[in-house]
């Protein structure tokens, strides 16, 4: 089982996508998007769903103290907290363009903070962004509200007013505790602050502690990672995600402050993170998807126990909702039919707001075809398993990647059938090789320079 396991990893580490869209992001026909067009499938969106899912929202924060150098997510690095109010009224403005193409109250399922760093904000600022964002919407009664938390920063203040505004749970990001990878990535972070901050969320009320984890760090060892799973399970949080470091210098400068000869190489990452997915399962945690860990009564085990896990931009959750709507720069939105993006620089965003216009710049209108792909790899991310009828839902796209899923079924990563496929307990490590074989756009354009971190 060893040799096939390590035979696979070689063959199958590949640059690939993370799939939290279909199509990805590179492949999106953006000379084909406007402004007017997304704004009529929002409204249109809205009014199939809002009564009966509610929607989501995502704010985007991005503002950070100091950079990680691992971090592939979109910031903006300052001291000065002088941005913050400026920056709120802008998202607040953006909020008020989309309430007025809503024809009536939306009612919010799922509200999530990232960034950057949201606890950047002062509370009371935090408190102001929270209030404008509710004071013309209705909460679902089994809304999700979260937020993601620096250990340096995020105060037991943080914690309680967000409380207060509907929030439930937190996503901190501990990344490694060993002290050698924290001074490379620049981020220092100790147990000790991991643990006041696990004890004041549990004290005030919080449901859910989520710790974010990532393997194949520069400099992580095997020893490092054990300690630091060992650490993290003694806190018992109630999820944990286990991110591969995705490796893009391409994208995020910041990421050459170290060189590919510091990273593990694929054999050490494989073996990192088998590591951790074996501690994971001693400690009593599940396996949720593709990066995910949850305690047996955390709504995303019962989500993906009774089939209704869902994935979208934020990653996997339990509440799935046709429209997203994503506020702040270079935020994603997802209508169910199609996607816009904010523009990524601060100041252009600004700009798009004091002009009274959507920040959106570039954005996808899915086809047929991308529907019928987007169903079938969103089911493998979230369930495991897909059917297909041929007769009424031809898609001749679907029916080149099941030729492609011939070899995969071979080398053992799914059981293919003429109606479906189901993912194998070997395969669950490969989802993102599994929905590659199905991605028509990839395969239509094969791209020339690598666009996407690497599997393993």
């Amino acid at each position: 089982m060893a040799i096939l396991l390590q035979q696979l990893v070689n063959k199958y580490n590949i640059a690939a996508p993370r799939y939290t869209s279909y199509p990805t992001m590179p492949y999106w026909h953006v000379d084909d998007f406007n402004v007017w067009e997304w704004k009529k499938s929002v409204s249109v969106s809205f009014k199939q769903s809002n009564a009966s899912q509610g929607i989501s929202v995502y704010i985007h924060l991005p503002f950070c103290e100091n950079l990680c150098t691992y971090c592939g997510c979109n910031t903006r690095i300052t001291k000065n907290h002088n941005v913050e109010v400026p920056y709120i009224q802008a998202v607040l403005k953006e909020w008020a363009m989309y309430l007025k193409i809503f024809d009536e109250t939306p009612i919010i399922s799922e509200l999530h903070l990232g960034g950057g760093t949201p606890t950047f904000f002062s509370p009371q600022n935090l408190h102001m962004l929270i209030s404008g964002i509710l004071e013309n919407a209705t909460v679902h009664a089994q809304a999700e509200f979260s937020f993601e938390g620096h250990p340096a920063n995020t105060t037991a203040i943080h914690l309680q007013t967000l409380y207060n505004l509907g929030f439930r749970r937190v996503s901190i990001g501990i990344q490694d505790f060993d002290a050698t990878v924290q001074l490379i990535i620049n981020r220092e972070q100790s147990f000790e602050q991991v643990l006041n901050i696990t004890a004041d969320a549990r004290r005030i009320g919080y449901t859910s502690i989520n710790y974010d984890l990532i393997y194949g760090l520069p400099l992580q060892t095997v020893e490092g990672l054990i300690n630091t799973v060992q650490m993290v399970t003694e806190l018992r949080p109630d999820r944990i995600a286990f991110y591969s470091y995705a490796h893009v210098p391409w994208i995020k400068p910041g990421q050459r402050k170290f060189t590919e000869n510091d990273l593990p190489d694929a054999n050490l990452k494989r073996k990192l993170y088998e590591i951790g997915r074996s501690l994971f399962a001693t400690y009593g945690y599940q396996e949720i998807g593709m990066d995910h860990f949850a305690l047996p009564d955390d709504d995303l085990c019962i989500a993906e126990a009774n089939g209704s896990l869902s994935r979208n931009f934020m990653g996997y959750t339990s509440q799935h909702t046709q429209l997203l709507v994503g506020l702040g720069v270079s935020s994603i939105s997802d209508t169910g039919n199609a996607f816009a993006q904010n523009v990524k620089m601060v100041e252009a965003y600004l700009a798009y707001i004091d002009d009274d216009l959507l920040p959106t710049f570039k954005g996808h209108f899915l086809t047929n075809d991308d529907l019928v792909i987007k169903k079938h790899i969103l089911n493998i991310m979230c369930k495991g398993e897909t059917t297909w009828n041929h007769d009424t839902e031809p898609c001749p796209a679907l029916e080149e990647g099941i030729k492609r899923l011939e070899t995969i079924a071979q080398d053992g990563l799914i059981v293919l059938n003429p109606s479906g496929l189901k993912v194998t307990p070997v395969g669950k490590r490969f989802l993102r090789n599994i929905c590659m074989a199905i991605d028509a756009r990839l395969w239509a354009h094969q791209p020339t320079t690598q666009l996407f971190s690497m599997s393993i």
